[in-house]
């Protein structure tokens, strides 16, 4: 719940589902919701890194 809570506040909208959406997209047991944190996780690492400048595009 403190990793879902702190994805859900500091994480772009949107890239983790609803704890209903896990249930019915990944499963019901906990290692579907660990499935779906870690997607989470990923999706936010990629969005932020296409936001940062290459060390090569600065000079």
């Amino acid at each position: 719940m403190l990793i879902r809570r702190t994805i859900e506040e500091n994480c772009p909208p949107g890239v983790l589902p609803t704890e209903e959406m896990v249930n019915g997209l990944y499963g019901p047991e906990l290692i579907h919701e660990a499935e779906a944190l870690a997607t989470a996780i990923v999706a936010t690492v990629d969005k932020l890194s296409r936001q940062i400048p290459s060390a090569s595009s600065i000079t």
